[in-house]
């Protein structure tokens, strides 16, 4: 028999996961939105897009890898990295060291297309970053998500906040536009 404390837990736990649930449900769905309107014009979809930019920021990536940090099942990360191969977009290689995993690298052409992508880039054209401003504006920085990144790093461990780490580094120093912000007094997000 359960006591008091206990049924409340379980009441607390539904309650927890449940507004999580509908939360990151809401905000995926306006992130999936925004996103395939800017990726459009590219013929692209949103996974394939995903697998172009991580393959670019790891410089050669395991399909489990790209799996991983795509937050994509294998299955998936495979057959949408086939597709970007057969438009010259990504190869496909083994290692000497290692004939048991495929790695995939991003082409000059691949590369260009990303950029391109990145260069399409709007901020006024997404709903996230314009429902921000005002924590921007009040705070004079955006919010650091210190509980949600806590929280991915119990669920998906630090080697995936290391990898998000080292992909905002690299757009901070290989994306520059005079109009963009400087962000590189931002902390990491571990």
């Amino acid at each position: 028999m359960m006591s008091h404390n206990e049924e409340i837990s379980v009441q607390e736990a539904i309650l927890f996961t449940h507004k999580m649930a509908q939360l990151s449900k809401a905000l995926w769905k306006t992130i999936e939105k925004d996103w395939q309107s800017w990726i459009k014009p590219f013929d692209l979809n949103i996974n394939e897009h995903h697998i172009l930019w991580i393959a670019y920021h790891l410089k050669g990536a395991s399909v489990s890898e790209i799996s991983k940090f795509g937050v994509m099942h294998v299955s998936t990360a495979f057959n949408f990295s086939k597709k970007l191969e057969a438009r010259n977009l990504l190869t496909f290689s083994k290692r000497e060291n290692d004939k048991r995993n495929t790695y995939i690298e991003i082409t000059p052409k691949g590369e260009k297309l990303l950029l391109e992508t990145m260069q399409a880039y709007k901020p006024e054209n997404n709903s996230i970053y314009k429902g921000v401003q005002p924590l921007k504006e009040l705070y004079g920085k955006f919010p650091d998500f210190l509980e949600l990144i806590a929280l991915i790093r119990q669920v998906y461990g630090p080697e995936y906040l290391d990898i998000l780490n080292r992909s905002m580094r690299s757009i901070e120093s290989e994306y520059k536009e005079p109009a963009m912000e400087d962000h590189s007094n931002e902390s990491d997000w571990n």
